[in-house]
């Protein structure tokens, strides 16, 4: 069980994402895949709470009120790990310190619970000093409603600004970083974050780590994923090189008899520093190939077929 960062958090190499519930997934699918994800041994669930503004009846929160439905009903709360971000919900937009404060707050409510595990920063504010959003994510860990901050999509020097104010003003430091990271997504997070990461000690919990589902072999053509609730995201990875990457997955998955996808994330859990992708189901039979993840090992040949491939990838795929 890996350990995030430097906090005492020891989670599943496989982190269930919450992006689907009460958006592709419904409430009764989204608390049977949650049901199956902790009886296999998961324990670390992610989510937002923008989640899903964006689908047509939605407003935000959708997936944390399903999660917090969930915790209610099965009574697991101390057995998971919820990892939830603010910053983009509609009615708490930025990262000033009275934002934070209700935001997270409007959180709790949603998942029900009085403490949140691991809360990010979901996107960069500018126009907010920075020390103010650091003082008013450790004023969270010091009323006691979060218990670890951390940080996701901040370039390079800004996460580096964050932590050096927390360290000079002796304030929460985050322990993990949530980059965009795939097989076909490296950079900017290899030459820029993995050495912040490295450095500062802090748990790599890559998103997007299956490209919206591109790596795991079901989009083959343009045509296979016209018109799908994804096809904005994964038109983005639909390359020839992004494609000789599923075929090498394709080919070690079948020496291991498994799936594509399964093969995508033992990659990813092999790299340096990460503690666990997340990964999402909008039904039971997408969870099992990611569950097998957490016991899939890659033979050193095989990790290096498939940065050979994936190098090949256009940066900006």
């Amino acid at each position: 069980m890996p350990r995030i960062g430097s906090s005492d958090l020891t989670v599943f190499p496989l982190a269930l994402g919450g992006n689907v519930f009460g958006w592709t997934a419904d409430e009764s699918t989204s608390h049977q895949v949650l049901d199956a994800y902790t009886a296999a041994g998961g324990d670390f669930i992610d989510t937002a709470d923008v989640y899903s503004a964006w689908a047509p009846g939605n407003s935000g929160g959708e997936s944390e009120t399903v999660i917090g439905s969930w915790l209610a009903k099965s009574g697991k709360r101390d057995d998971v790990v919820i990892a939830t971000k603010g910053s983009q919900h509609p009615e708490f937009q930025g990262l000033g310190a009275d934002t934070v404060a209700k935001a997270a707050r409007a959180s709790l409510q949603r998942l029900g619970t009085d403490r949140i595990d691991l809360y990010y920063a979901h996107f960069d504010d500018q126009d907010t000093p920075l020390e103010e959003t650091v003082r008013a994510f450790d004023q969270l860990v010091r009323d006691g409603i979060v218990r670890y901050t951390a940080i996701s999509n901040y370039a390079k020097d800004r996460a580096a600004e964050w932590i050096r104010i927390a360290d000079e003003h002796g304030l929460a430091k985050p322990v993990a970083i949530q980059p965009h990271y795939n097989l076909v997504t490296r950079e900017p997070y290899e030459s820029e974050i993995a050495p912040l990461a490295h450095e500062h000690g802090l748990g790599v919990v890559p998103y997007f780590s299956l490209a919206a589902g591109f790596l795991t072999g079901k989009y083959r053509s343009k045509e296979d994923f016209a018109g799908k609730d994804r096809e904005g995201q994964v038109s983005g990875y639909f390359t020839d090189a992004g494609l000789e990457v599923v075929d090498s997955l394709s080919t070690i998955a079948t020496a291991h008899d498994t799936e594509i996808a399964t093969v995508a994330l033992a990659w990813l859990q092999a790299q340096p520093d990460v503690v666990a992708p997340i990964a999402s189901a909008r039904n039971l039979e997408q969870l099992p190939a990611l569950l097998a993840s957490a016991e899939l090992e890659l033979t050193t040949d095989e990790l290096q077929t498939l940065s050979d491939a994936s190098a090949k990838v256009p940066a900006t795929a």
